[in-house]
């Protein structure tokens, strides 16, 4: 046994079959079980030490605005540095600042201003955390598993949020704040043994190491270049910064509203824990009968009616089914947002795209939970989660029908690596550039118009795997003779290009060709600026 899990040979199909992965994943369940008791722990002292809803409401922001703010360096780091020291570092980090503010708390030095610096530290840790757990996920099971994997590591998410809460607000009653800030540095340790026993191959790179800030440059030129990833992106925005009023308030709502104690209000969260946990077992059949957008504009709708619904609750039963109903629209919309995040980028930048969408995740609560909480200090704590419900709705209407969130699995994101490798001397260098690459094509002049529209979609593609220009031009005395022409700041960039092509690029390309006359491919050319 370990952990509780049986180690008799498990369905291959099953990611649980990977023991690195099957141990990592009971260790990280614990850990974020420890996650949730700090943030019943955190979100209770802070009503002790200060009932303004600003200052409890910051206690969010605390928790999420170390990911906003790190979350694309740590993407970088991700795919450019050993994953496994990264967590190490990191996790080692968070056990240090949860202990930390077990022993102030301990000590009785605790103050408001002390306690969000410490969640701060803690959630940098997580932060720092984040984009390479979600990357490593592929390096410890087998493809035809991945879904799965990713599937179980929600799920795991969501046990921890249906167990952390209660078993937090036990502690609480029984030992204080302290004893569930020392709980959670505890349970960091069983992340950092398994992550110190991974022996992990690492895929040998024929180009060399991309440089930190060249790295976050192109993670995020690419976010903002994909159409399936900025589509993802704007729906994330749209919804959380509305959502986030709900988790700002309701530690002020579970102690003045319905003057419950800390074991009520971890109760509460557990209520939203089961709720999450019912929503990843109905999304398959779900996203199967409704799609990916009417999933995600049913979800959201859902999660306004709860929220009016807690607005207006007087016991707890009530509070307790709306928080319910809240978890299972929450699981539904970050499970189908993280499936598009997922879906939508290739390997070479996946921790860097993952972490972009954590960018716009995190900031969003960020921002939400300190604009409501602020909100809340001059209109009430119910007339903000009113309002907070009503522009989400709005928002959610209007954004599913502007930007839908059609599947980006019907993409083919694997490496094609169809470039022929280009025809170089010796004097040419990777720091030589900048590069300009022209692509010469013949067409019927009666196909230029459809040929030039075709092209469109090479001015993202280009862009979005490294072009700084990009251009499209017919000869002036041969009418069907177009070239096309992009340039990249240096040939070791170019050679990334040839990296970074995907099968679904290749898709595009071959819709270009087709307009091509003659059996010769479209002739490609280079040419190097010499410093």
């Amino acid at each position: 046994m370990l952990g509780g899990v049986s180690t008799q040979p498990t369905d291959p199909a099953s990611p649980l079959a990977s023991p690195v992965f099957r141990a990592l994943w009971i260790a990280t369940v614990v850990s974020n079980i420890g996650t949730w008791m700090h943030d019943v722990g955190a979100g209770w002292l802070m009503t002790s030490l200060s009932p303004n809803p600003l200052m409890v409401a910051l206690v969010q922001a605390a928790t999420t605005f170390p990911m906003f703010v790190l979350a694309l360096p740590a993407g970088a780091l991700a795919d450019i540095v050993d994953r496994r020291r990264l967590l190490i570092g990191a996790q080692a980090f968070g056990l240090l600042a949860a202990a930390g503010l077990a022993l102030a708390t301990f000590g009785g030095i605790t103050d408001a201003g002390l306690l969000l610096v410490f969640t701060a530290l803690i959630a940098s840790g997580a932060a720092l955390s984040a984009p390479a757990f979600q990357a490593i996920v592929p390096e410890l099971v087998p493809p035809p598993s991945l879904q799965q994997a990713v599937a179980l590591n929600a799920l795991g998410v969501n046990i921890a949020r249906a167990i952390g809460p209660a078993l937090g607000g036990l502690i609480i009653a029984a030992s204080g704040p302290g004893a569930v800030f020392t709980a959670n540095a505890v349970s960091v340790l069983g992340v950092l043994i398994v992550l110190a026993h991974w022996k992990r191959k690492t895929a040998e790179r024929h180009l060399p190491t991309e440089h930190m800030l060249g790295a976050m440059r192109a993670g995020l030129r690419y976010a903002l270049r994909s159409p399936e990833l900025r589509v993802v992106l704007i729906r994330a925005g749209g919804f959380f910064v509305f959502a986030s009023c709900l988790w700002a308030l309701l530690p002020i709502i579970a102690r003045r509203d319905l003057g419950l104690g800390p074991l009520g209000y971890g109760g509460l969260l557990t209520f939203m824990g089961l709720g999450a946990v019912t929503g990843a077992v109905l999304m398959p059949r779900l996203r199967g009968r409704l799609g990916a957008n009417a999933l995600t504009r049913a979800a959201s709708l859902l999660l306004a009616g709860a929220m009016v619904g807690l607005s207006q609750a007087g016991q707890f039963a009530t509070a307790a089914a709306m928080v319910f109903l809240s978890g299972l629209a929450w699981i539904a919309m970050l499970a189908s947002l993280n499936g598009g995040a997922q879906a939508g980028s290739p390997g070479w930048v996946k921790a860097r795209a993952l972490a972009v969408y954590l960018l716009v995740f995190q900031g969003s609560m960020a921002v939400g939970a300190t604009a409501w909480g602020a909100l809340a200090s001059f209109i009430g704590v119910p007339s903000a989660l009113l309002a907070a419900a009503a522009l989400l709705a709005i928002a959610s209407l209007a954004l599913a029908a502007r930007f839908p969130l059609d599947p980006a699995s019907q993409l083919d994101l694997t490496p094609s690596a169809h470039w022929p490798a280009p025809m170089v001397d010796a004097s040419v260098r990777h720091d030589s550039g900048p590069v300009l690459v022209t692509i010469e094509y013949r067409t019927r002049p009666a196909d230029t118009a459809a040929f030039f529209a075709a092209m469109q979609a090479m001015r993202r593609i280009r862009g979005r795997d490294g072009a700084i220009h990009w251009g499209v031009y017919e000869d002036t005395a041969a009418p069907g003779k177009v070239i096309e022409t992009f340039t990249v700041e240096s040939w070791l960039e170019h050679l990334r290009q040839h990296d970074r092509v995907t099968n679904a690029d290749r898709q595009q390309q071959d819709i270009l060709r087709a307009f091509h006359l003659g059996d010769a491919p479209p002739l490609v050319r280079h040419f190097v600026t010499r410093r």
